[in-house]
């Protein structure tokens, strides 16, 4: 199996490091081979149509935008993704 690529786009804001450390849990926590990172670029996240933060991107596809998931939303969306 590959390992998955998470990227969290936001400012750095509050909202934004939850979202991030929420993946990077639930990967540590499920035993999960995963590249999560927080990317703070503004422009990065324009050309990748990013309208809200935090917006994260599972294997370069959009999943979330705009609010901050709880941990079952987490946990859904890596299991999509990891099958």
């Amino acid at each position: 199996m590959s390992q998955l690529k998470i990227e969290v786009f936001g400012s750095g804001c509050a909202k934004c490091r939850k979202t991030c450390e929420l993946f990077k849990r639930a990967v540590s926590a499920k035993g999960i081979e995963a590249d999560v990172r927080h990317v703070t670029d503004v422009n990065a996240g324009i050309d990748r149509g990013v309208l809200f933060t935090p917006a994260v991107f599972i294997n370069g596809e959009k999943v979330l935008e705009g609010k901050v998931p709880t941990m079952p939303q987490v946990e859904e969306l890596i299991g999509k993704y990891r099958n």
